[in-house]
């Protein structure tokens, strides 16, 4: 039997962990069959994994939730690195300064569902209505964006179809470096609210239904 093992976005090093593993040969070590997929976005990886089409997903912490009420029937097994993981960039020109989450007021930012989530929230924490004040939605072509969702954020900043987006790193990367995005927020180095960091982290998930009948496969993954 081979394991699938879901990420929602490929080029992701907060996700590396999962990608090695099956990559370089440790699942075989364990005698252990897997494959690497692409599944976006993160709620839908995790219902994916509730309604038994999956093994194991690599992704938020927080996420399963979408899929899995009250943790019911699921359940974190390792993490993957520690720490929210996700970077605020606005458009070049729009006076933001580091960790100023009040630039955010008025503008149209781009982001997926689930880390949507982290973003909301420190919002909410520093007095902004996310529903009403920020116009928070997904990023245009993420859909079918192929392996990476920041990628595809960067590129719709750049053709001015969003203010900002709250994305991975390798997005912030592409964005910054190419002159057309300024770095607002690093929530793992600790920018904005102090709780940020810890509002989740990339986690590797499986169903209880799956550690309750075999647990020594788990234990191997």
């Amino acid at each position: 039997m081979t394991l699938r093992v879901a990420i929602p976005d490929l080029i992701s090093p907060s996700y590396f962990p999962a990608i090695a593993a099956v990559e370089l040969g440790f699942f075989k070590q364990e005698g252990l069959d897997a494959t690497i997929e692409l599944l976006f976005p993160v709620t839908r990886t995790y219902e994916e994994l509730r309604d038994g089409r999956l093994d194991f997903v690599a992704g938020a912490a927080h996420a399963p939730l979408y899929a899995f009420k009250n943790w019911n029937g699921c359940r974190l097994l390792a993490a993957l690195a520690q720490h929210m993981y996700w970077f605020l960039i606005v458009r070049k020109g729009i006076d933001a300064k580091r960790g100023d989450l009040g630039a955010l007021k008025g503008l149209h930012i781009g982001a997926a569902p689930g880390p949507v989530d982290g973003l909301k929230r420190m919002l909410i924490e520093v007095g902004i209505d996310p529903e009403r004040e920020v116009r928070i939605g997904p990023v245009p072509g993420a859909a079918g964006a192929g392996v990476s969702f920041g990628v595809a954020a960067a590129k719709a900043l750049e053709e001015g179809k969003l203010d900002g987006f709250w994305a991975n790193g390798m997005g912030a990367e592409v964005a910054v470096r190419n002159g057309i995005g300024t770095l607002v927020l690093d929530a793992r180095r600790g920018d904005g609210p102090p709780a940020a960091r810890d509002y989740t982290f990339p986690a590797f998930v499986a169903t209880q239904k799956r550690i309750d009948n075999e647990p020594d496969l788990v234990a191997a993954a």
